[in-house]
């Protein structure tokens, strides 16, 4: 029952999020339960009370707002409900730990942590977390284990070869993806996408500089520990049902993705580079990768 309550209180929030007019006794009304009633019942499912997870959410929103977009912050202090610019930084800052602008300026997390697993999500959305397990997340686990063995059987493999035949250049390739690939480019920048990837989702800063001539034995070195930590890390979103987690991209331009849409960005142009790989391997007399084909692997 208090299940039932909580899933009709999010449907009736999501759609009267920007009413700012409508206060907790009219929510509950459209319920037709009491405010205090209604009060109890979402605190004890969701572990906060109406009133403030509907503040946390609409904080969540105004973060993807200041992230997403290039409005004033009072534009999105007013579209939160908030009166002012001083109450809505006071209110973002005892959320996120910094004002908004200076936030605005480093984005960091977007969601702030909540018992209840029910967040804002982009564009106008509320997402509410999954109760059941997804077994085709199985799948994408052994997928991204399958990208880690072989990639490290490939760099065993290389490890074989002279440097003049890692640095060969690979005439068949795909323009705008990498430029004049060697197979020493191409084993690095698949070693250095998951450590790129790894640095993000524990907050660290990724060094492209070590992909400039790398040694073989410097990529095995890199792959045993970040290979296995992102191995790890997909397994975690996928066990926790967390795949439209939202992650934030730095750089010049930030830019938000959801995890699973990182996670099949890194399967997609890996299995491209392992590909020319593969191809390269053949070519230098290594020759007992089933061209990279996860089908055996994967099956067994």
């Amino acid at each position: 029952m208090t299940t039932d309550v909580l899933a009709a209180f999010v449907d009736v929030l999501a759609h009267a999020l920007d009413d700012h007019a409508v206060n907790g006794a009219d929510l509950a009304g459209r319920l037709q339960l009491s405010r205090s009633h209604l009060d109890r019942m979402v605190a004890a499912a969701a572990g906060e009370r109406p009133g403030a997870l509907r503040r946390r959410i609409l904080l969540e929103r105004s973060a993807y707002r200041l992230l997403t977009g290039t409005g004033h912050i009072l534009d999105v202090a007013v579209e939160a409900g908030y009166g002012s610019h001083e109450a809505f930084t006071r209110a973002f800052g005892r959320a996120y730990g910094v004002p908004p602008g200076e936030w605005r300026g480093r984005p960091d997390r977007i969601r702030l942590d909540a018992p209840s697993g029910i967040h804002f999500h982009p564009p106008n959305g509320l997402r509410v977390a999954a109760r059941d397990e997804v077994s085709s997340m199985d799948l994408v686990r052994a997928m991204v284990d399958h990208h880690v063995w072989l990639l490290g059987e490939m760099l065993g493999q290389a490890a074989t070869l002279t440097d003049e035949q890692l640095d060969r250049s690979i005439e068949i390739s795909v323009e705008g993806i990498d430029d004049h690939p060697t197979l020493r480019s191409l084993l690095s920048r698949l070693v250095g996408q998951l450590g790129m990837w790894h640095a993000n989702l524990t907050g660290q800063e990724y060094d492209f500089a070590v992909e400039q001539g790398e040694s073989v034995q410097s990529m095995r070195r890199r792959l045993t520990e970040v290979g296995t930590a992102f191995a790890a890390e997909v397994g975690e979103l996928c066990s926790a049902n967390r795949l439209d987690e939202l992650i934030v991209c730095p750089g010049e331009n930030a830019e938000v993705y959801t995890a699973g849409g990182m996670i099949a960005h890194v399967l997609t142009f890996a299995s491209y580079r392992r590909t020319l790989v593969a191809g390269a391997l053949h070519d230098a007399g290594c020759d007992d990768l089933d061209s990279g084909d996860p089908i055996r692997w994967i099956s067994r």
